[in-house]
């Protein structure tokens, strides 16, 4: 009797561990499908494979940034909490005042969205805090390499990134660069698709005679060598 109770709950404990490896099992598909998704998604927008979403999105962005530019962002942010609050408020009264008039029970127009989970799991924001500080350490060790000079190369081409970018800086500010990046983002993946060919004809010379030219100054320059593995 004590053999069979003894087998019963190893196979009880068997189970229970093989319905909780699928059942994480599961949620890693399902959180590796929603972040392949996301991407999709995001790729579709910037190669604007439905016109009208990323149109949408496009022009949301654009009018966010050129209204920062005229307005401060508690300003901006108050605007469009008001906007976001006028229509919803409209449409909760204009729901209201028709089911009255019709004399219908249809509950709140906001409940669909109102049931919608919007609260993260301990998963995903493990996930997410993994990921920063992955970004975070790998930006910090870079950033050491760079300044204290364990590479002369990669610390000069550093400082000429940084020395264009006093240029930079003196031309436009922080929203005219994301501006131009937010344009950059929504039409240089359409062109690379359409002229691929071309650009990385002319991409490849660049690196070549750029590689090129830092091969010569590698040369010149003592202990600026690379060492070899």
């Amino acid at each position: 009797m004590s053999v069979c109770l003894t087998a019963a709950a190893c196979a009880t404990c068997v189970v229970c561990m093989s319905t909780s490896n699928t059942g994480q099992l599961v949620r890693g598909v399902h959180t590796a499908a929603r972040a392949r998704g996301s991407c999709s998604h995001a790729i579709d927008l910037l190669y604007w494979r439905n016109v009208k979403q990323s149109g949408a999105v496009f022009s949301s962005v654009l009018l966010l940034l050129f209204s920062l530019t005229q307005f401060s962002v508690v300003s901006v942010g108050a605007y469009l909490a008001l906007a976001a609050l006028s229509a919803s408020i409209s449409f909760r009264i204009y729901k209201s005042v028709l089911q009255a008039v019709q004399k219908t029970d249809e509950g709140h127009p906001f409940k669909a969205y109102l049931e919608v989970e919007i609260a993260l799991s301990q998963d995903q924001i493990s996930k997410y805090a993994d990921k920063i500080l992955l970004y975070t350490n790998t930006c910090m060790k870079e950033l050491r390499r760079l300044f204290l000079v364990q590479d002369l190369i990669d610390s000069l081409k550093f400082a000429v990134l940084m020395w264009l970018l006093t240029y930079v800086g003196a031309l436009f500010n922080g929203l005219t660069l994301l501006i131009l990046a937010v344009v950059s983002m929504f039409s240089m993946p359409v062109v690379y698709e359409k002229h691929q060919a071309q650009i990385d004809q002319y991409v490849g010379l660049i690196r070549t005679h750029v590689n090129s030219v830092v091969g010569k100054i590698q040369a010149k320059i003592p202990g600026a060598k690379r060492k070899e593995e």
